[in-house]
């Protein structure tokens, strides 16, 4: 059951309609080519610069903010779109029953694959060559690689990458669930909650292009699970936390864990 009310009509826009199609339609096409750009570049750096890790932490809380600050006013243009419409009150209802046991699944898959970084059991995967098949390029890496090398290593990434949690918590459940789904209820009208979480979870994947299939499939799984807690609870809020634990969580891990030196490829 829904409790969400989301526009019926891009009307409810009104002046900033058009700019709030905009900034969706850039979550959707844009986001993941900027992703793979700035990836590829930090990847380079991190093979000769020391502080490529703090500087990448920074680029990316100022663009999160940007671009959340960015969708925020153009919501507040928008006359006939409360908060309510976006997300931005307490929750109206506890999650359903399915809604809840999945939410309790991914909270056990955050305990077990944290354990899993701790002991270093994805150490020597994330380390050892990659046999790579006929036709593959240079760039080929091992499966989650990408997100290991974004992971902090020393006191002053894990400060900065505490913030990057935070950041990626709130900012991204605003763009993606509240404003995103927002924007895409009043284009479509009457869309089932199905539809908008799978809608959700195909965005939110794309915008994790960079970290290659396994990444995207994963993001994406989650990206819905947190739209399904948005819509049966009509709040933002527990999105945010659950969003932004299951970044948090990189903080337990020890810097031995993960792999040494700069390089990533």
């Amino acid at each position: 059951m829904s409790t969400a009310e989301l526009p019926a009509s891009l009307a409810d826009f009104g002046p900033a309609a058009l700019a709030a199609v905009v900034v969706a339609g850039y979550l959707v096409v844009g986001e993941p080519v900027v992703g793979q750009v700035l990836h590829r570049r930090f990847e380079g750096r991190l093979r000769t610069e020391p502080g490529a890790r703090r500087s990448f932490y920074r680029r990316l809380l100022v663009l999160e903010w940007g671009l959340a600050l960015l969708a925020f006013v153009v919501w507040l243009s928008a006359p006939g779109v409360d908060a309510g419409q976006v997300g931005l009150r307490w929750p109206q209802q506890w999650p359903g029953v399915v809604t809840t046991l999945v939410v309790v699944a991914v909270l056990l898959f955050v305990v077990l694959s944290t354990r899993a970084l701790r002991s270093g059991a994805l150490l020597e995967a994330a380390e050892s060559p990659v046999r790579r098949r006929p036709g593959e390029g240079r760039h080929s890496e091992p499966p989650g690689q990408s997100t290991l090398a974004l992971l902090p290593r020393t006191p002053g990434e894990r400060r900065l990458f505490a913030l990057v949690g935070v950041t990626a918590g709130v900012c991204e459940e605003w763009l993606y669930r509240g404003f995103f789904l927002a924007v895409v209820a009043a284009l479509a009208g009457g869309l089932p909650n199905g539809v908008l979480v799978v809608v959700a979870a195909v965005a939110f994947g794309a915008a994790h292009a960079y970290q290659g299939r396994a990444g995207v499939a994963l993001t994406g799984l989650l990206g819905g699970v947190m739209a399904a807690l948005y819509l049966q609870t009509g709040s933002l809020l527990l999105p945010v936390v659950l969003h932004a634990v299951i970044d948090l969580r990189f903080l337990l891990v020890p810097a031995r864990a993960l792999p040494t030196g700069h390089a990533v490829a």
